[in-house]
């Protein structure tokens, strides 16, 4: 049975609108169907100094993967389109992929959490997912 995700998108490097294009067709191939796009929004980054803004969007997607298979084919396409990372800082990136809400699942491991944790404290995150699901309500805050 389906099982229906928001995903967060950002990227800041590169040509941003192509990589947010890429990462919703290789999301449709490896992840499932995409239901739903928010609005595409310029923010500043958040966390961390840097000259380049950031393109964010937040989708649905309907996918029969686990949460945490579907992590795992996430940082696949995040690796294909050339994401480099560093524990535990915030850099410019050319995509970020992020896990929102996972139907009303709460996982709490050291992998994964879902909700994301951050969700309440990212503007760039709910306006656009303000945009697909107004009525969505935070499975842990309510």
């Amino acid at each position: 049975m389906a099982s229906y995700v928001f995903l967060g998108l950002g990227t800041n490097m590169g040509d941003r609108e192509a990589l947010l294009n890429k990462a919703l067709e290789l999301i449709t191939e490896s992840v499932g169907p995409v239901t739903a796009c928010s609005g595409i929004y310029e923010t500043e980054p958040w966390g961390f100094e840097s000259r380049y803004n950031f393109l964010n969007m937040v989708i649905q997607v309907h996918t029969d993967l686990k949460p945490s298979d579907l992590l795992e084919k996430l940082a696949i396409i995040e690796n294909q389109l050339g994401r480099k990372r560093k524990v535990g800082k915030y850099i410019s990136r050319t995509i970020d992929i992020d896990i929102l809400i996972y139907s009303n699942r709460v996982i709490d491991s050291p992998d994964l959490k879902i909700p994301h944790p951050l969700i309440q404290d990212r503007k760039f995150v709910l306006i656009p997912f303000c945009d697909i699901a107004p009525e969505l309500t935070h499975p842990v805050l309510k």
